[in-house]
């Protein structure tokens, strides 16, 4: 690798200076803060750590040099409050050392699926003595050299009069406006699917931080629209992340022992008591993009200004304990960050798909594989959508043609973030005891704003092929990006069970008003309860082979998920409906082993998502070189099986093209006509959408 990347990567820029100076000088402030008349004579506790985490994925290079300084610090107060803060901070090289896939000079000129194109031609030419597609005759065409406007204008290989501005000359000679270029870009999704150059729908992603490419750049709520500098230091931002804990304490003692305990200010709060995926645990959203679904949930919850009052009630005839507490988040509704496009984690390739879809609706686009040929293979002209002349039917291998879409037709067209007030706060009540036999366990309710976004279509938008403005346009892929309110009841227990030798974690909750996108509907989303729960266990177990002295913890856990009125139904040529599995189970288990002291310790994670067919493993070990001094080297590995599983309804043959995309039957009636995009990425999940992101990686963590 170029040493003046490295040297790049590491030099510290202004910015990044001051946010190393505010972290690491923390502790060594607290250490001679004045009391100020406010603080007890108790001095501060002040800890220092640094991390780096370097990983390296296939076929990328490095993906991530991620560089982190946090400072933990508490005191006690006067009159028995208790102040604990944590600041973090962190910059990421891989902006810098990796600018050809993640910086600056990222992507490239691309080629869209154009499946039907050599076969369309033959018909025209050969069958019935028209003008050929020409320029359009080819499987691929680059992006902005698609077929537009009209039907008879694509058959006549005419200049799309309706389409986007691009940089280059495309067929019929035009030179056109350098925004919007075929440059800078990547396929959506070729990293986990090859829909584009298999007849299925396909879209090409800016991937340039947005300070040198603002094309689909937007705020989803933190995240989209970030420069390479907040993109290498997100912590330094309008909402302060770098101080990821700051609050206060303070237990009020009452008559027959009882008491009151206040937790106020900038914090998370942890219902669940489950890994990996959450049941309960929605309190606090999640930062995806640090990590993807690999760190561990205490690093990438976002805290939230929030309020918690817990009243204990100490025991009874049957209960050892019994806390009542309630929880008011007051801060600004904040969403799970997904990721930008062009960054290394996306999760469910999610911030590529918003990011091509948002410079869909706001520059225009080249959709692949989109538009009907119009032919069937006995060479019959039809006004809708049929099998390709080139011999195979619309959803086993062969697509439509590329098609250009001009601004404001297809994509995201605006996203809908609830601003601050008393109803877009969130209010949780949870009641927890433990029985005279040792049984924990808590029943909660919550109300508050789905932190995954819901895509609403059918909206307002101009039609791409007669020019004119529909207010609403049923079955349209125009999005506006929503979060819905949901309530949620639902509870945890744990206990022993002696004759196993192990401990149970069980946990479930029961939610309404999530939306899920649904091709049956003119909308394309729907509203549907939720049930989510999962049983876990932890035993230690002695392995001899591993060791004889201690013993290996396994920890395992099912997720499952089941949707109510789950929606599902069989076209011409595929399901359509609600592409999310309507049950679904997903299994982990952790084996994790203490040698040399508890300095040396192996580790493997397995994960499987049973309907999806997507596995990972993790092998890792962590050695304590020292007592301050901490290596991790480890890798993750996702294997499973063939696109076909992730296949679902593209609804393209639905949207409101007649005769352009429709069968005949009139706009509205999808066929089920399935690929990989963009609705497969449900059924793939985090473990299948990151089919091409296998790395290894090393951390060293340091405590001064």
């Amino acid at each position: 690798m170029n040493n003046q990347k490295w040297r790049k990567a590491i030099q510290p820029k202004a910015i990044a200076l001051a946010a190393v100076l505010v972290v690491s000088s923390a502790s060594a402030v607290a250490q001679n803060l004045p009391d100020m008349g406010i603080t007890s004579g108790d001095p501060w506790q002040a800890d220092l750590f640094y991390e780096n985490h370097t990983a390296k994925r296939e076929s990328v290079g490095v993906s991530k040099f991620r560089n982190t300084l946090q400072s933990e610090m508490s005191k006690n107060l006067n009159d028995g409050w208790r102040f604990r803060g944590i600041l973090r901070g962190t910059y990421d090289g891989v902006y810098d050392i990796n600018d050809k896939e993640f910086g600056k000079n990222a992507g490239g000129a691309v080629q869209m699926g154009n499946a039907s194109g050599p076969g369309a031609d033959y018909v025209l030419t050969n069958v019935l003595g028209a003008p050929g597609l020409g320029p359009y005759a080819t499987a691929m065409v680059p992006y902005g050299g698609g077929i537009g406007s009209t039907l008879a204008q694509a058959l006549a290989g005419a200049q799309p009069t309706n389409t986007f501005v691009n940089n280059g000359v495309i067929p019929g000679g035009t030179s056109y406006a350098p925004w919007n270029q075929n440059s800078g870009l990547q396929i959506l999704g070729a990293g986990w699917n090859n829909s584009n150059q298999t007849g299925g729908v396909g879209l090409a992603v800016p991937v340039r931080p947005c300070d040198y490419d603002s094309r689909g750049c937007k705020d989803f709520g933190g995240y989209g629209d970030k420069k390479k500098s907040e993109l290498a230091m997100p912590e330094f931002n309008d909402r302060l992340d770098f101080i990821r804990e700051a609050y206060v304490t303070k237990t009020f003692g009452m008559d027959a022992g009882q008491s009151t305990f206040l937790k106020v200010g900038k914090q998370q709060v942890v219902w669940g008591r489950t890994d990996l995926f959450r049941v309960l645990d929605v309190i606090n959203p999640v930062d995806y993009s640090r990590n993807n679904i690999y760190d561990e949930l205490q690093d990438i919850r976002i805290p939230m200004w929030i309020a918690q009052a817990e009243y204990r009630m100490g025991g009874s005839e049957s209960m050892q304990d019994r806390n009542l507490s309630v929880v008011w988040n007051f801060d600004k509704f904040r969403p799970n960050n997904l990721g930008q496009g062009g960054t290394p984690n996306s999760i469910l390739d999610a911030g590529n798909f918003f990011r091509a879809m948002s410079n869909c609706w706001d520059n225009g686009c080249t959709v692949a594989n989109f538009a009907a040929a119009g032919f069937t293979t006995g060479n019959n002209p039809l006004t809708g959508m049929g099998t390709m002349g080139a011999g195979g039917p619309l959803g086993q291998g062969y697509g439509g043609l590329a098609t250009n879409f001009g601004p404001g037709v297809i994509g995201i067209r605006n996203v809908d973030l609830p601003n601050w007030s008393l109803d877009n706060t969130q209010l949780g009540m949870k009641f927890e005891g433990v029985t005279q036999d040792g049984l924990s366990f808590s029943l909660n309710a919550l109300t508050y704003r789905s932190q995954l976004p819901s895509l609403r279509g059918g909206k307002g938008a101009t039609n791409a092929f007669t020019g004119a403005y529909q207010a609403s346009n049923p079955y349209l892929i125009a999005f506006d990006v929503v979060y819905p309110r949901v309530n949620l009841l639902g509870g945890s227990m744990d206990f022993q069970v002696e004759s196993l030798g192990a401990a149970m974690r069980l946990e479930g909750a029961y939610t309404s008003g999530e939306e899920f996108a649904n091709t049956s509907r003119p909308e394309l989303y729907s509203k549907n309860n939720v049930w989510r729960s999962v049983i876990g266990f932890d035993r230690p177990t002695f392995v001899p082979f591993i060791s004889t002295e201690r013993t290996v913890l396994f920890s395992g856990q099912m997720f499952y998920q089941h949707i109510f009125d789950h929606q599902l139904y069989q076209g011409l040529y595929g399901q359509y409906g609600m592409p999310d599995w309507k049950d679904n189970v997903i299994a982990t288990l952790l084996m994790k082993a203490f040698l040399m002291n508890d300095r040396l310790s192996p580790e493997i994670i397995f994960a499987r998502d049973f309907r999806a067919g997507a596995n990972v493993a993790a092998p890792a070990v962590e050695w304590s070189a020292t007592d301050n001094l901490k290596f991790k080297f480890g890798a993750n590995y996702k294997f499973g099986p063939s696109q076909q599983q992730h296949q679902f309804d593209d609804a393209r043959n639905a949207n409101p093209f007649d005769p352009y995309t429709s069968i005949g039957q009139g706009v509205g009636q999808t066929t089920g006509l399935s690929n990989s995009e963009p609705l497969g990425r449900f059924r793939a999940g985090p473990i299948g959408t990151a089919f091409g992101q296998n790395e290894i990686f090393a951390t060293m963590r340091y405590k001064f």
